[in-house]
Parts: structure tokens; C-alpha cells; sequence
């Protein structure tokens, strides 16, 4: 049987094994009389020495209840050492140091290693102190020491090496949960993030739709009311093309799905033209030249958009001047509604912690209240971080 499959099998079977291979190896040297340590002749009878063996090889099963098996074990060697010392009895002894340093508590390790070290210093003091040719006693001691130390000394390295690796999986165990917990809070930041651009797809194409609906129902000139239902179309499109493309990022299985690009600044045009189509008076300006990182530029398109919806529904037929300027790596998209009453002071609700949130994110402020007559949302956006 090889040792990976000895150690998939029950605790108990595995000692029953051991048991029965240290039964017959021992059985095996006192029938060929080799077990002898001090006289060349063994005054007792050899069923005497089975029986002892037998013993002793029988509390190999309850080898990892100390100290329980470790005082009955030291029991069959003093009765050993009272009949003459044999060597398949101390030699199973040592299995029990053993098994009491790596399979006791941590109180019991660390009395076994010093029991261990004391007995260094108490049996070559005995020798010293009474035997009578102190060469050959201190020969014999040194000799019998190791049967003491070295079983006791690898208990002790295999323990440490044992904690060292059950550390080890606890650290991992713990790694693997903060992990975890990063992970579910990237899903819960993703879905946040998710949940402001669903709002702004929503809030903007629908409030457009429904402002430049009523318009053309009031609309006497049919051209003009045709204009006003194109770009009610239009808006209603890009909502559910943007729609389609996030419902396809939601879905578990959608590494086939088709994407869209976001919205980016070069597209604010039909953002203004929708506005104009809705009945508000939009000025545009831009004097951004350079390439700006995605993160960058989506927020602003976002935040203007947010900006123009309000506008629109706040100051319906007002005019709003837009103006996005590039200047010491810093982008600033303003949105300013001229036509403002006390009255119509747009609430601080889901559009502007939105706006602030996505300023925030890119490491940009925004600002939004009255100024002047009007309302007015800044946003300063650093781009040299962002590259």
C-alpha cells in the first residue's frame, strides 16, 4: 500500500496498520533473539516478552490520546527495564514520544522538549555519579539518549512545519475573502455606475421626447412639426440603442453581444439640436482641440446632457448658453439657463448628485445653483490624470 493511500484511510486504521507491521517486526527479532541490550542471556521467557509486546503494541491505538497512551507506554518499559531492557520495546516507545510531542496540545509539545532535554542532563549525571566503569556508562548513555531526542525533535519539526502551513492556509483562506469582498464591491461601484448612466439615457431622450411631443401637438406649421417629430424619433432611437447596449452588458452570456461606443463631447451637437427642437434658445460653443481620455469625455457629454434635460424641463423656451472650454489641462463644461424663477429652482434630486458623483469620479468638481437670473452647472474636470 503506498503512504498517499495509508493517509486517505480513517485515523484509526491508519494506527491499526502500524500496530500490527510493529507487532510482527518485533515478533520477528525477540524469535531470533536479538533483542537482548545488557546481557547476552534473557532470564525471561519469550511469552512473556509477546505478551509484553503484544501490551504495548496494543496502546499503539491509542497512540494520539496523550498523555493517556504515553503514561500506560512508560508503565511497559519500566516493567521492560524490570526484566531485562529489550530493543523492539524502546524502540516502539520512542513512537509514543513521538506521537505525544506532534499530536498533544501545544502545553504537552513543549513539555515533552523539556522532559527531553532534562533527561540529557539527569541520565549522564546518573552515569557519572553511580556506575562503576563511568566509560562504558557514559558510552551506554550516549547511546541510549538519541532513542529520547530524536523521535521528540522531529515531532517537534513536523509540528512547526504543520502550524506553519495551516497559518498559511488561513492567511490564503482570508486572502481569498477580502478578494471576494473587493470583488462584490467593484459589482456594487459597477452597478452604481450603471444605475447614473441608465438614469441619464432615460431622464434625457424621454424628458426630450416629451417636451418636443407637446410642442408639436401645438405646432400650427407642418414643417415645423415634422422637424419636431424627427427629432423625437431621433431621441427615441438613441435611447434604445443605448438601452440595448447595457441590457447586453448585464447579461451573463453577452461576450457575443453587439456594443455601441459611448456617447462622447463630438456628439453634443445633437444634444443642442434636440434641445432646440424642444423650444429652448441653445447657444454653443467648444474650443476643445485635443483628444480626451474616455472617462473624461463620457462625463462631460453626460453632464451636459443632465444639464440641458433640466433646462428643458425647468425653463421651458428659455434660452441656455453651453460652453465647453479646454484650457491648462483642465476641462470645464458650463450650462447656464438664463430664464429662472424662484418658483421653478430645480430640486437637488437624482440629476445633480448624478452630475456631482461622475465630477467626483474623475477626480473633477461640479458646482450648480443660481447665478444672476439664471441657473447655472460648472464642472472642472482634470484631463492629466486621466491620460
Amino acid at each position: 500500500m503506498s503512504i498517499p493511500r495509508l493517509r486517505s484511510l480513517p485515523v484509526w486504521q491508519q494506527d491499526a496498520l502500524i500496530a500490527l507491521a510493529t507487532w510482527l517486526i518485533g515478533l520477528l527479532v525477540y524469535v531470533t533473539g536479538v533483542h537482548r541490550l545488557v546481557s547476552a542471556y534473557d532470564h525471561a521467557p519469550l511469552w512473556v516478552r509477546l505478551l509484553e509486546l503484544t501490551a504495548l503494541c496494543g496502546l499503539e491505538l491509542l497512540r494520539r490520546r496523550v498523555p493517556a497512551a504515553l503514561v500506560l507506554a512508560t508503565g511497559m518499559l519500566a516493567v521492560d527495564l524490570w526484566l531485562g531492557a529489550s530493543l523492539p520495546v524502546l524502540v516502539i516507545y520512542t513512537d509514543f514520544l513521538y506521537a505525544a510531542t506532534l499530536y498533544g496540545s501545544r502545553r504537552t509539545s513543549r513539555v515533552m522538549i523539556g522532559l527531553a532535554g532534562f533527561s540529557v542532563v539527569a541520565v549522564l549525571a546518573g552515569v557519572l555519579l553511580f556506575a562503576q566503569e563511568w566509560r562504558a556508562a557514559v558510552l551506554a548513555a550516549v547511546a541510549v539518549l538519541p532513542f529520547v531526542l530524536t523521535p521528540v525533535w522531529w515531532a517537534a519539526n513536523v509540528r512547526q512545519q504543520r502550524d506553519i502551513a495551516e497559518t498559511e492556509r488561513a492567511n490564503a483562506a482570508q486572502l481569498a475573502k477580502i478578494a471576494e469582498l473587493d470583488r462584490r464591491a467593484a459589482v456594487a461601484a459597477e452597478r452604481g455606475r450603471m444605475a447614473r448612466d441608465l438614469h441619464d439615457v432615460i431622464a434625457g431622450h424621454l424628458s426630450a421626447i416629451a417636451i418636443q411631443s407637446e410642442a408639436a401637438l401645438s405646432l400650427p406649421d407642418p414643417k415645423l412639426a415634422k422637424t419636431v417629430l424627427q427629432s423625437v424619433r431621433e431621441n427615441s432611437v438613441s435611447a434604445l440603442e443605448e438601452m440595448r447596449a447595457m441590457i447586453g452588458l448585464l447579461k451573463a452570456d453577452s461576450g457575443t453581444a453587439e456594443t455601441t461606443a459611448p456617447p462622447r463631447l463630438v456628439d453634443l451637437l445633437k444634444l443642442v439640436n434636440s434641445a432646440r427642437a424642444s423650444g429652448l434658445d441653445v447657444s454653443f460653443g467648444s474650443t476643445v482641440d485635443v483628444v480626451l481620455p474616455t472617462a473624461v469625455d463620457l462625463t462631460a457629454y453626460r453632464i451636459a446632457q443632465e444639464a440641458l434635460t433640466n433646462a428643458a424641463k425647468h425653463a421651458p423656451g428659455g434660452r441656455v448658453d453651453v460652453d465647453v472650454r479646454y484650457l491648462d489641462d483642465v476641462l470645464a463644461v458650463q450650462v447656464r439657463n438664463d430664464v429662472f424663477h424662484a418658483d421653478t429652482e430645480p430640486a437637488d434630486g437624482a440629476g445633480l448628485i448624478n452630475m456631482r458623483e461622475r465630477a467626483d469620479a474623475v477626480g473633477g468638481t461640479l458646482t450648480a445653483g443660481p447665478a444672476d437670473d439664471g441657473w447655472l452647472v460648472r464642472a472642472e474636470l482634470p484631463v492629466r490624470d486621466q491620460r
